[in-house]
């Protein structure tokens, strides 16, 4: 700006300047032309005087450095001070034909003879001849001859304007460069600048609004974005990070905002292929899995105004979906297996019983194992329907309040013959302690930890019942001298169908979905489970039901 307004005004100055070295030029130039036609005016008119006195004779005298012709009245030739065109008329020039209608005329044109620019002046004379003199006409030369003298003052002055537009353009810009923009005062500069300080506070207004507006709506996306159990991850179409939340960086190894996903991000080759594709237009759905989880990631692009922009990408921890899956599989397989045992050994003593290959004698045994098998399968098909209906929590399942010790007391009553067959000892200690939850889920849930307890003691064991009743939790806790379990298999007897030992399972009619129902029934009244066991010495388990469940 201060180089447009320094040129402008140093070009305002070289324009006056210039008008005025024309204007100038002009007065100086019709003032030498107005006193040339004085001087031929007043030479014409002494030489048609001395003509009319001597004739020639007169003129061949004269020592005149100008041009002198001596017309007749029809335009001849008479006399010429120098070697001219004697032939051509002279009446044709406007001079000549002037001086012999009015008495005088004058002319500029260029001559024929010389070339240059000349005035000739042409008097009447007394005996109507005319008489004319020629001067070439130097006025513009002299004019600039006249004035070379102060060129240097020209220079002079241009430069004294080159330093003063300088300073003018300076000066004017102090008030302008002085503006805050973030807070103008319209006080402190031109009045001719208002307009443009108004201006800039209703932007600066607006901006601020703007700001304050977009830093609200980033606040709420990214409360949004990190509440997000999902990762969520925004990608510019050259595959910067344009935002990650916490759960994206958490799944796919701390991707940070502003860095470019596709080379510095350090990703599976398979996420980065899929985020490529989505920059590509295409939507990329995949599954990541280790032994720590499963991730399903899905990659879309992102498009404005027909125009790719970049992509979305979204991650899903789904390893509870996968684990749910990996559990129904081998559900599936174990309840077929298990199924198909039983149903088989029925199979093939009903065929032997049918094609009369069984002595009459035996035909009772070959019923009893039928009738065994029977009910093996009657209580796996019922342990699996318990499962069923503690997986759906169906409506069926209404809380009310229960008294554990109560119904710690009704399952040992269940397993008392079994344990009676075997001699071992059953004891109920503790308090009477109440919670709220499902009474028959409750008492299915302790019936088989007792039932476990007592199945999988020694003879002459013991098993003991206890209920504790605290400020903060309800404990009951079911503990044996029995076989134990080895420390290798106490992850997994909570898994459906997990057996330790199968044949000793089998033997003793175990379904392997006891510690199960007591898994499902756990999680259902939002109780802990805790075990304890030692190969050989027995099992400690232990039920904490939280405060609360009574109210």
């Amino acid at each position: 700006m201060t180089r447009k307004i320094f040129l402008n005004t140093l070009l305002v100055g070289l324009s006056v300047l210039f008008l005025c070295a024309v204007v100038f030029f002009g007065l100086q130039y019709t003032q030498t032309k107005d006193e040339t036609r004085d001087e031929l005016r007043q030479e014409a008119v002494y030489a048609a005087n001395g003509v009319a006195m001597a004739g020639e004779e007169y003129l061949r005298t004269l020592d005149n450095p100008h041009r002198i012709t001596w017309i007749a009245g029809d335009g001849s030739v008479l006399y010429d001070s120098e070697s001219g065109n004697a032939a051509v008329n002279q009446g044709q020039f406007s001079e000549v034909s002037d001086a012999l209608r009015d008495g005088e005329g004058c002319d500029i044109r260029r001559s024929e003879s010389t070339g240059a620019h000349t005035m000739y002046f042409a008097v009447r004379c007394g005996d109507g001849t005319v008489l004319r003199l020629s001067r070439d006409l130097d006025a513009l030369r002299y004019a600039l001859v006249t004035v070379s003298p102060i060129l240097w003052m020209v220079v002079l002055v241009l430069f004294v304007s080159g330093i003063l537009a300088f300073r003018v353009a300076k000066q004017i810009l102090v008030p302008v460069n002085a503006i805050d923009l973030d807070a103008p005062d319209a006080a402190k500069i031109y009045p001719e600048l208002a307009p443009l300080v108004g201006r800039i506070e209703e932007q600066n207004l607006t901006i601020r609004e703007r700001e304050e507006e977009l830093g609200r709506k980033q606040k709420e996306f990214s409360a949004l974005t990190d509440s997000m159990k999902e990762g969520f991850l925004l990608l510019d179409r050259n595959g910067t990070v344009l935002s990650a939340n916490h759960a994206a960086s958490s799944l796919l190894s701390g991707c940070a905002e502003g860095e470019n996903f596709m080379e510095e991000s350090p990703v599976p080759e398979t996420v980065r292929s899929a985020a490529g594709k989505a920059l590509g237009g295409e939507r990329t759905e995949i599954l990541l899995s280790d032994e720590d989880g499963a991730v399903q990631l899905i990659a879309n692009p992102v498009s404005s105004g027909g125009r790719l922009s970049g992509a979305v990408i979204l991650t899903l921890d789904v390893t509870e979906r996968e684990q749910r899956e990996r559990l129904r599989r081998e559900f599936s397989a174990n309840v077929s297996h298990e199924l198909k045992t039983p149903l088989t050994s029925i199979s093939g003593f009903a065929e032997l019983l049918m094609r009369g290959m069984v002595p009459e004698e035996k035909t009772a045994e070959f019923a009893g194992d039928i009738y065994r098998e029977s009910r093996r399968l009657i209580a796996l098909i019922d342990d699996i329907i318990r499962l069923s209906r503690l997986d759906e929590q169906g409506e069926d399942l209404l809380m009310e309040t229960v008294d554990l010790y109560g119904a710690a007391e009704n399952a040992l009553e269940s397993v008392r013959p079994a344990a009676d067959k075997e001699k071992i000892a059953l004891r109920l200690t503790g308090d009477r302690a109440e919670i709220r939850g499902v009474r028959r889920v409750l008492e299915e849930m302790i019936f088989n930890l007792c039932d476990n307890a007592v199945k999988y003691n020694k003879p002459g064991g013991e098993v003991e019942v206890n209920v504790a009743a605290g400020p903060d939790s309800t404990v009951l806790t079911v503990r044996d001298t029995g076989i134990g379990i080895p420390r290798a298999h106490q992850s997994r007897v909570f898994e459906r169908f997990y057996r330790v030992d199968k044949s000793h399972s089998r033997e003793i009619g175990g379904t392997g979905l006891g510690l199960s129902i007591v898994k499902h029934g756990a999680m259902l009244h939002g109780a802990s489970i805790g075990l304890e066991s030692e190969p050989g010495e027995g099992t400690t388990v232990t039920l904490t039901f939280p405060a609360g469940r009574a109210d």
